[in-house]
């Protein structure tokens, strides 16, 4: 069993991707997946679950006690047999949401929930590493691989790095590995060439480039993933070819964030300062 974070910015499509690669995983490869959406919005399994919210791990223990967090209660199959559940979070405004990631993980490990049966489990976490609750998987050796999630926007290029730096704070004490940058393509200008310098940099790979396609919005309209819509669909093939490479991946680094400095300078090389 292979246990993976998936990091990135708020809103690079962290979610998605995931989804539709674990998707790909099991229409490909069949491979048995389980997602843990450490995700306050619990949104990291609704297409797996065609569209369906989950009742989050920390509505049924605040509402029930920790007595009635069964597998059965939190647990959904979904796609090809795929399992769902989702940390949730605490009421708005009130406690940390991080520490509903540490308390959902350790319930989940107590009941014994990600089985031996299982070939990847994948640990879909909120892009902000500040928080030592979202740190978590990192931190406390739950994951050994971090896959980020970016683009060749600015912003997910800082959020790329600052990731890479709270992944080098902990890899000694975890074990936790980078397997690679996964490009969701925004298809801006020189991005390829841009997420390949930048990885290399940092002295890891980029493991896919994932072209952007108008089919993955209408999939997610149909409260589906790609491969589940329609897997004749070339984005289905994407998704299939990016978890092969995650299959197959033996490169993993502990990376080199790069200073302020040295981020500009390749920001501004790339036009994209503004």
């Amino acid at each position: 069993m292979r246990k993976i974070a998936i990091y990135g910015k708020g809103g690079i499509g962290k979610s998605t991707t995931q989804q539709n690669t674990a998707a790909a995983m099991a229409h490909y490869y069949d491979k048995k997946v389980f997602i843990h959406g450490c995700d306050p919005k619990a949104d990291s399994t609704r297409l797996i679950l065609g569209g369906q919210h989950q009742e989050t791990l920390m509505d049924v223990l605040r509402e029930h006690g920790a007595q009635k967090v069964t597998n059965d209660k939190v647990i959904s199959e979904g796609y090809l047999g795929i399992r769902c559940v989702e940390s949730g979070g605490p009421e708005p405004g009130v406690g940390c949401a991080g520490r509903g990631v540490i308390t959902a993980i350790d319930l989940m490990e107590a009941n014994g929930a990600y089985t031996e049966d299982l070939d990847f489990v994948f640990f879909d976490v909120l892009g902000d590493v500040v928080c030592g609750g979202f740190a978590m998987p990192i931190r406390d050796g739950k994951a050994e691989e971090v896959y980020i999630v970016a683009s060749g926007e600015m912003m997910a290029i800082y959020a790329a790095n600052n990731i890479c730096k709270g992944l080098v704070k902990y890899a000694k004490q975890s074990g936790v590995r980078l397997g690679g940058i996964i490009c969701n393509s925004r298809k801006v200008d020189r991005e390829r060439e841009f997420l390949e310098e930048f990885t290399a940099a940092i002295g890891t790979q980029m493991i896919h480039f994932v072209p952007r396609d108008n089919i993955v919005q209408k999939a997610e309209f149909n409260k589906k993933t790609v491969v589940e819509y329609d897997a004749t669909e070339n984005q289905a093939k994407e998704y299939g070819i990016l978890a092969k490479k995650i299959i197959d991946n033996k490169n993993f680094v502990i990376p080199k964030p790069l200073t302020m400095d040295e981020l500009e300078a390749m920001v501004v090389k790339y036009g994209i300062g503004d």
